[in-house]
């Protein structure tokens, strides 16, 4: 791809201008994460390169801007609303009003750019966090996972079946995903995408897919769901440290082992039955045994739950460099909590908990782009956060997002590099003032006072209820 400009008069949409929004100026940190050259060169390495209106970088800017705007405005006609009037702004042709075009245009972009770019986003973020706001001068990664349904077309339910309880065409396509997001920047470093259940489709086996990624040295944190023996093993044998919780099947006795405090000992685990994910091969291969830390403590907090937490962990010292106190393990833990508010975002906000596409490409295109979307929002507030001394945990990414979309507009009248660094400074500041709520203690009961209307339940089939309405029969059920 040589060249990112339409036949026209004058100079039109580029790379720079499609992620200008994001204040990814020169003159600013994480610049090196946000500039054109990165986008340029993974579109270009996937052969990228399409139409005399429909760019690559238009269609990657409309399509950000379907991800980041509100729900009610993220159409398809509204993305070519904004390029038309983009177009008209700057004397040119405008597109036909028609979205087919952008539609295929968009089908164009290739799945496997859009999630290098992405991730590639989200590690080159992490990359630029100084030691100093690392936990202990480590990388600390969270992984979790969750699930996303989309239309009910027979394209994705071939790819993406419902839930087998669920009668046929009563039911939504779902997919799994599982994330690995990092707890200095809060952007997601690795993911992996596959149907809602089958072979190797479950949350441990997404995360088995990308344990290449991680370093020696490197922490993850997770619930117990990830705390088994041989996922154990193998995060030891690429020397990854754990801190999980422990599995509900394997029961505690502080009593035995080497006690290093109150609630606070080293264990021995033995290799059990082989999981039937497992080759034998791979299993002769694990040790027979290995040494743990087992952590309990117990949240005293009115309203909080009241069951112990056990932790276990392959950090065994509990002083120096390479140690963790028994109060570190437990803020580690408490660490990840920000993964579930993290994948909230991604759902709620991100509108990726009912994806729209009607086939199995779109759909991943999509929640690729999503997760693009994301990681250059949390690397503005990585920026912001970095200027004004602030957590990036304190940031609201709602507001910081709101900022952005206001702002994508105002940039391109930003004539001179002066002007330009002085807007995104002014709007970075605004963004490092959109704290979010801090509310120490709070809890509230499971319940919902506003009453809601409550509609019939669809139990069958659409096009048998579309017949029973031909014959006059109003009834449902």
């Amino acid at each position: 791809m040589s060249s990112l400009h339409f036949p026209s008069r004058r100079v039109c949409f580029s790379f720079q201008d499609s992620i200008r929004a994001f204040l990814g100026h020169p003159d600013l940190p994480f610049s090196d994460v946000l500039d054109a050259e990165t986008i340029r060169s993974v579109f270009a390495k996937h052969r990228c390169s399409f139409g005399d209106i429909y760019k690559t970088a238009i269609v990657l800017w409309a399509f950000l801007n379907q991800i980041l705007s509100d729900a009610k405005q993220a159409s398809c006609q509204s993305a070519v609303a904004k390029i038309s009037a983009y177009y008209t702004r700057h004397g040119m042709q405008a597109p036909h009003a028609n979205t087919g075009d952008y539609c295929r245009a968009r089908a164009k972009l290739p799945e496997a750019a859009l999630k290098e770019l992405g991730l590639l986003m989200g590690r080159k973020a992490q990359d630029q966090v100084e030691v100093p706001k690392r936990w202990y001068g480590r990388n600390v990664y969270i992984i979790d996972g969750f699930t996303f349904q989309m239309p009910d077309t027979e394209k994705n339910q071939k790819q993406y079946p419902q839930h087998t309880a669920q009668k046929p065409g009563l039911g939504f396509p779902i997919a799994r995903v599982v994330t690995l997001v990092s707890l200095a920047t809060g952007c997601v470093v690795e993911a992996a995408l596959g149907p809602y259940q089958g072979k190797d489709t479950g949350e441990a086996a997404l995360f088995r897919s990308f344990l290449d990624f991680l370093k020696p040295g490197d922490v993850v944190v997770a619930d117990r769901h990830y705390c088994s023996y041989a996922m154990i093993c193998m995060l030891m044998e690429r020397g990854i440290h754990v801190c999980f919780r422990n599995h509900q099947s394997k029961k505690s006795d502080f009593r035995k082992g080497k006690r290093l405090g109150k609630n606070d000992h080293c264990i021995t685990w033995s290799r059990g039955p082989r999981p039937a994910w497992m080759t034998q091969e791979q299993y002769e291969q694990l040790p027979k045994s290995i040494t743990l830390r087992e952590v309990r403590y117990v949240i005293e907090k009115p309203g909080r739950k009241q069951s112990p937490y056990v932790i276990i962990t392959t950090i065994l010292e509990t002083k120096g460099e390479k140690g963790a106190s028994y109060g570190d393990l437990q803020d580690l833990y408490g660490f990840r909590w920000n993964i579930e508010l993290d994948i909230r975002t991604i759902k709620s906000y991100l509108n990726v908990g009912f994806l729209r596409c009607k086939s199995p490409g779109m759909i991943r295109r999509e929640f690729w782009c999503s997760l693009l979307g994301y990681n250059l929002i949390r690397t503005t507030i990585a920026i912001a956060a970095t200027l004004y001394r602030k957590s990036v945990r304190h940031i609201s990414f709602t507001s910081a997002c709101q900022f952005v979309l206001a702002g994508w507009g105002d940039l391109a009248t930003c004539r001179s590099q002066t002007s330009l660094l002085a807007y995104c400074r002014q709007l970075l500041k605004r963004i490092s003032q959109c704290k979010v709520g801090d509310r120490p203690g709070r809890f509230e009961p499971r319940v919902v006072k506003r009453r809601r209307d409550q509609y019939t339940l669809m139990m069958l089939p659409r096009n048998d209820l579309r017949r029973r309405l031909k014959r006059g029969d109003n009834t449902f059920e």
